[in-house]
Protein backbone atom coordinates (compact mmCIF):
# COMPACT_ATOMS: atom_id res chain seq x y z
CA UNK A 1 0.00 0.00 0.00
CA UNK A 2 1.72 3.37 -1.23
CA UNK A 3 0.70 6.21 1.34
CA UNK A 4 2.44 9.35 2.01
CA UNK A 5 4.54 9.98 5.27
CA UNK A 6 2.17 12.04 7.96
CA UNK A 7 3.74 15.14 9.86
CA UNK A 8 1.89 16.15 13.06
CA UNK A 9 1.19 19.97 11.45
CA UNK A 10 -0.80 17.60 8.52
CA UNK A 11 -2.57 15.22 11.32
CA UNK A 12 -5.28 17.14 11.78
CA UNK A 13 -6.83 18.77 8.40
CA UNK A 14 -5.77 15.73 6.78
CA UNK A 15 -8.30 13.85 9.12
CA UNK A 16 -10.93 16.40 8.41
CA UNK A 17 -10.38 15.44 4.65
CA UNK A 18 -10.75 12.02 5.11
CA UNK A 19 -13.45 11.72 6.94
CA UNK A 20 -15.47 13.93 4.42
CA UNK A 21 -14.42 11.79 1.66
CA UNK A 22 -14.91 8.26 3.50
CA UNK A 23 -18.71 9.58 4.40
CA UNK A 24 -19.19 10.45 1.15
CA UNK A 25 -18.08 7.35 -0.09
CA UNK A 26 -19.26 4.96 2.47
CA UNK A 27 -15.87 3.60 3.41
CA UNK A 28 -16.69 5.14 6.90
CA UNK A 29 -19.93 3.88 8.94
CA UNK A 30 -20.38 5.78 12.32
CA UNK A 31 -22.40 3.82 14.94
CA UNK A 32 -24.76 6.43 16.15
CA UNK A 33 -25.86 6.08 19.50
CA UNK A 34 -27.76 8.19 22.56
CA UNK A 35 -25.04 9.79 24.69
CA UNK A 36 -25.99 9.90 28.28
CA UNK A 37 -24.28 10.92 30.90
CA UNK A 38 -23.41 10.36 35.15
CA UNK A 39 -21.81 12.30 37.73
CA UNK A 40 -18.82 11.29 39.50
CA UNK A 41 -16.64 13.20 42.18
CA UNK A 42 -15.30 16.29 39.99
CA UNK A 43 -16.53 15.02 36.64
CA UNK A 44 -18.89 13.39 34.43
CA UNK A 45 -18.31 9.67 33.13
CA UNK A 46 -20.06 9.34 29.86
CA UNK A 47 -21.74 6.62 28.69
CA UNK A 48 -23.32 6.02 25.14
CA UNK A 49 -25.59 3.67 24.47
CA UNK A 50 -26.53 1.70 21.40
CA UNK A 51 -29.77 0.70 21.71
CA UNK A 52 -31.06 -1.59 18.49
CA UNK A 53 -28.52 -1.57 16.15
CA UNK A 54 -27.23 -4.48 13.79
CA UNK A 55 -24.05 -6.13 14.79
CA UNK A 56 -21.52 -5.05 12.28
CA UNK A 57 -19.94 -7.64 10.21
CA UNK A 58 -16.51 -8.23 8.85
CA UNK A 59 -16.50 -10.46 5.29
CA UNK A 60 -13.63 -12.60 4.90
CA UNK A 61 -12.93 -11.63 0.86
CA UNK A 62 -14.19 -14.90 -0.92
CA UNK A 63 -10.99 -17.12 -2.14
CA UNK A 64 -9.70 -17.52 -5.79
CA UNK A 65 -12.56 -19.91 -8.07
CA UNK A 66 -11.51 -23.30 -7.91
CA UNK A 67 -9.85 -23.39 -4.89
CA UNK A 68 -11.00 -25.42 -1.66
CA UNK A 69 -9.20 -24.45 1.43
CA UNK A 70 -7.75 -27.50 3.10
CA UNK A 71 -7.51 -25.80 6.70
CA UNK A 72 -9.73 -23.25 8.48
CA UNK A 73 -9.05 -20.09 6.90
CA UNK A 74 -7.38 -17.44 9.32
CA UNK A 75 -9.64 -14.90 10.78
CA UNK A 76 -9.82 -11.72 8.08
CA UNK A 77 -7.32 -9.45 9.34
CA UNK A 78 -8.86 -5.72 8.06
CA UNK A 79 -5.41 -4.03 8.86
CA UNK A 80 -3.60 -6.19 6.55
CA UNK A 81 -4.94 -4.03 3.55
CA UNK A 82 -7.02 -1.66 5.09
CA UNK A 83 -9.63 0.29 2.81
CA UNK A 84 -7.63 3.11 1.51
CA UNK A 85 -10.15 5.45 1.70
CA UNK A 86 -9.78 5.02 5.40
CA UNK A 87 -5.96 5.67 5.23
CA UNK A 88 -4.26 9.02 6.38
CA UNK A 89 -0.58 8.01 6.00
CA UNK A 90 2.34 6.28 7.01
CA UNK A 91 3.74 7.36 10.27
CA UNK A 92 7.31 6.32 10.88
CA UNK A 93 8.80 4.24 12.01
CA UNK A 94 6.78 1.21 10.97
CA UNK A 95 2.89 2.51 10.94
CA UNK A 96 0.17 3.73 9.13
CA UNK A 97 -2.98 6.12 10.45
CA UNK A 98 -5.99 5.69 9.52
CA UNK A 99 -9.67 5.99 10.60
CA UNK A 100 -11.75 3.51 12.51
CA UNK A 101 -14.34 2.24 10.31
CA UNK A 102 -17.13 1.31 12.54
CA UNK A 103 -16.21 4.75 15.05
CA UNK A 104 -18.38 5.55 17.79
CA UNK A 105 -16.43 8.84 18.60
CA UNK A 106 -16.30 10.80 15.80
CA UNK A 107 -12.70 11.40 14.36
CA UNK A 108 -11.35 8.47 15.98
CA UNK A 109 -8.24 6.98 14.77
CA UNK A 110 -5.99 3.89 14.88
CA UNK A 111 -2.11 3.52 14.41
CA UNK A 112 -1.73 0.13 13.27
CA UNK A 113 1.49 -1.86 12.77
CA UNK A 114 2.17 -1.94 8.96
CA UNK A 115 3.84 -5.54 9.66
CA UNK A 116 1.79 -7.84 11.85
CA UNK A 117 2.45 -8.46 15.23
CA UNK A 118 0.15 -9.54 18.25
CA UNK A 119 -2.50 -6.96 19.95
CA UNK A 120 -0.60 -8.69 22.85
CA UNK A 121 2.62 -8.22 22.30
CA UNK A 122 4.77 -5.38 24.31
CA UNK A 123 4.82 -2.14 23.34
CA UNK A 124 7.58 -1.46 21.73
CA UNK A 125 10.26 2.10 20.79
CA UNK A 126 8.73 2.23 17.53
CA UNK A 127 5.10 2.45 18.55
CA UNK A 128 6.20 5.47 21.17
CA UNK A 129 7.92 7.32 18.67
CA UNK A 130 4.44 7.03 16.16
CA UNK A 131 2.55 7.41 19.07
CA UNK A 132 4.39 10.59 19.87
CA UNK A 133 4.13 11.90 16.38
CA UNK A 134 0.24 11.52 16.45
CA UNK A 135 0.14 13.28 19.84
CA UNK A 136 1.85 15.80 18.15
CA UNK A 137 -0.61 16.78 15.62
CA UNK A 138 -3.18 15.89 18.19
CA UNK A 139 -3.46 16.93 21.62
CA UNK A 140 -6.35 14.26 22.56
CA UNK A 141 -6.53 10.41 24.16
CA UNK A 142 -4.29 7.45 23.16
CA UNK A 143 -4.76 4.45 24.36
CA UNK A 144 -4.19 0.72 23.95
CA UNK A 145 -6.03 -2.39 24.73
CA UNK A 146 -3.76 -5.29 25.51
CA UNK A 147 -5.85 -8.47 24.82
CA UNK A 148 -9.30 -10.13 24.35
CA UNK A 149 -9.70 -9.75 27.96
CA UNK A 150 -9.12 -6.31 27.42
CA UNK A 151 -11.39 -5.34 24.79
CA UNK A 152 -9.42 -5.62 21.98
CA UNK A 153 -11.15 -6.55 18.40
CA UNK A 154 -8.50 -7.39 16.37
CA UNK A 155 -5.54 -9.46 16.97
CA UNK A 156 -3.05 -7.26 14.48
CA UNK A 157 -1.58 -4.56 16.91
CA UNK A 158 -2.61 -1.44 16.86
CA UNK A 159 -2.89 2.14 19.01
CA UNK A 160 -5.88 4.52 19.35
CA UNK A 161 -6.11 8.22 19.58
CA UNK A 162 -9.17 10.32 19.66
CA UNK A 163 -10.16 14.09 20.37
CA UNK A 164 -10.58 15.03 23.87
CA UNK A 165 -13.48 13.65 25.58
CA UNK A 166 -14.53 16.26 27.85
CA UNK A 167 -16.07 17.44 29.92
CA UNK A 168 -14.64 21.41 30.28
CA UNK A 169 -11.50 20.88 27.49
CA UNK A 170 -10.91 17.28 28.89
CA UNK A 171 -8.98 14.75 27.22
CA UNK A 172 -10.84 12.00 29.17
CA UNK A 173 -13.10 12.42 32.02
CA UNK A 174 -10.88 10.34 34.46
CA UNK A 175 -8.59 12.82 34.43
CA UNK A 176 -10.90 15.29 36.55
CA UNK A 177 -10.30 12.66 39.25
CA UNK A 178 -6.39 12.47 38.80
CA UNK A 179 -4.24 14.14 41.71
CA UNK A 180 -0.99 16.27 40.91
CA UNK A 181 1.33 14.23 38.31
CA UNK A 182 4.34 12.49 39.38
CA UNK A 183 7.17 13.40 38.32
CA UNK A 184 9.14 11.45 35.46
CA UNK A 185 10.52 8.28 36.65
CA UNK A 186 8.06 7.93 39.43
CA UNK A 187 4.72 6.04 38.92
CA UNK A 188 1.80 6.69 42.19
CA UNK A 189 -1.99 5.16 42.62
CA UNK A 190 -3.89 7.34 43.68
CA UNK A 191 -7.02 6.47 45.78
CA UNK A 192 -9.99 8.63 43.47
CA UNK A 193 -9.35 5.31 41.38
CA UNK A 194 -10.54 2.49 43.37
CA UNK A 195 -9.38 -0.18 40.59
CA UNK A 196 -5.46 -1.77 40.33
CA UNK A 197 -3.89 0.70 38.56
CA UNK A 198 -0.87 2.80 38.56
CA UNK A 199 -0.03 6.55 37.09
CA UNK A 200 3.43 8.01 35.89
CA UNK A 201 3.74 11.80 35.16
CA UNK A 202 5.26 12.10 31.18
CA UNK A 203 6.93 15.73 32.42
CA UNK A 204 6.91 18.67 29.60
CA UNK A 205 6.10 17.60 26.44
CA UNK A 206 8.03 18.85 23.19
CA UNK A 207 11.65 18.00 24.25
CA UNK A 208 13.24 15.13 21.78
CA UNK A 209 13.01 11.72 22.55
CA UNK A 210 9.45 11.86 23.79
CA UNK A 211 8.99 8.57 22.33
CA UNK A 212 11.89 7.15 24.52
CA UNK A 213 10.03 8.80 27.43
CA UNK A 214 7.06 7.26 26.76
CA UNK A 215 8.68 3.82 26.32
CA UNK A 216 10.52 4.29 29.81
CA UNK A 217 7.11 5.28 31.46
CA UNK A 218 5.38 2.17 30.05
CA UNK A 219 8.18 -0.01 31.45
CA UNK A 220 8.16 1.44 34.90
CA UNK A 221 4.18 1.24 35.02
CA UNK A 222 4.67 -2.89 34.21
CA UNK A 223 6.84 -3.45 36.38
CA UNK A 224 5.56 -1.60 39.16
CA UNK A 225 2.12 -3.70 38.93
CA UNK A 226 4.56 -7.33 37.87
CA UNK A 227 2.61 -7.89 34.67
CA UNK A 228 3.73 -10.62 32.85
CA UNK A 229 4.65 -10.32 28.93
CA UNK A 230 1.53 -11.32 27.67
CA UNK A 231 -0.97 -10.29 30.75
CA UNK A 232 -3.74 -8.10 29.94
CA UNK A 233 -4.12 -4.50 30.46
CA UNK A 234 -5.15 -1.52 28.95
CA UNK A 235 -3.03 1.82 29.08
CA UNK A 236 -4.17 5.31 28.94
CA UNK A 237 -1.70 8.15 27.21
CA UNK A 238 -2.35 12.00 27.14
CA UNK A 239 0.84 13.94 26.55
CA UNK A 240 1.22 14.88 29.81
CA UNK A 241 0.22 11.29 31.95
CA UNK A 242 -0.11 7.64 31.28
CA UNK A 243 -2.05 5.26 33.32
CA UNK A 244 -1.90 1.52 33.08
CA UNK A 245 -4.76 -1.01 34.42
CA UNK A 246 -4.29 -4.72 34.85
CA UNK A 247 -7.48 -6.41 33.31
CA UNK A 248 -9.14 -9.84 35.13
CA UNK A 249 -12.05 -10.08 33.25
CA UNK A 250 -13.40 -8.42 29.75
CA UNK A 251 -17.27 -7.60 31.06
CA UNK A 252 -19.08 -7.09 33.75
CA UNK A 253 -23.01 -6.60 33.79
CA UNK A 254 -22.95 -7.99 29.90
CA UNK A 255 -21.11 -4.93 29.75
CA UNK A 256 -17.82 -5.12 27.56
CA UNK A 257 -15.21 -2.75 29.21
CA UNK A 258 -11.93 -1.68 26.69
CA UNK A 259 -9.78 0.86 27.97
CA UNK A 260 -12.15 4.02 26.87
CA UNK A 261 -13.83 2.71 30.11
CA UNK A 262 -11.12 3.78 32.68
CA UNK A 263 -11.09 7.40 30.53
CA UNK A 264 -14.59 7.42 31.87
CA UNK A 265 -15.80 6.75 28.32
CA UNK A 266 -18.64 3.32 28.28
CA UNK A 267 -20.83 1.65 25.79
CA UNK A 268 -23.28 -0.34 26.74
CA UNK A 269 -26.26 -1.96 24.41
CA UNK A 270 -29.21 -1.03 25.70
CA UNK A 271 -31.08 1.24 27.97
CA UNK A 272 -31.25 -1.61 30.50
CA UNK A 273 -27.61 -1.90 31.06
CA UNK A 274 -27.19 2.06 31.14
CA UNK A 275 -29.89 1.54 34.29
CA UNK A 276 -28.12 -1.48 35.57
CA UNK A 277 -24.09 0.58 35.49
CA UNK A 278 -25.99 3.80 37.01
CA UNK A 279 -27.15 1.89 39.92
CA UNK A 280 -23.88 0.22 40.48
CA UNK A 281 -21.49 3.25 39.88
CA UNK A 282 -19.26 3.14 36.66
CA UNK A 283 -16.30 3.23 39.09
CA UNK A 284 -17.28 -0.28 40.94
CA UNK A 285 -17.88 -1.53 37.60
CA UNK A 286 -14.37 -0.77 36.38
CA UNK A 287 -13.11 -2.53 39.75
CA UNK A 288 -15.18 -5.45 39.06
CA UNK A 289 -12.97 -5.81 35.45
CA UNK A 290 -9.49 -4.72 36.47
CA UNK A 291 -7.14 -7.13 37.55
CA UNK A 292 -5.49 -7.08 41.57
CA UNK A 293 -2.70 -4.61 42.73
CA UNK A 294 0.59 -5.72 43.76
Amino acid sequence: MNATTLLPAALWPRTLDVTRRALETGALQPIATDARTLPIANTTFQVRVLGKVALKERKRPAPPRGSEPSEPSEPFNPFANPDPDLVLGNVPPAHVCLLNKFNVVEHHLLLVTRAFESQDALLTLADFDALSTCLEGLDGLAFYNAGETAGASQRHKHLQLVPPLGPDGLRAPVEGLLPALPGPGRVIATESLPFAHLLAGLGPWGAPGQGARMLAAYQLLRAGLGLGEHAPYNLLVTRDWMLLVPRSRAEALGVNVNALGFAGSLLVRTPEQFDAVAALGPLELLRQVAGVAP
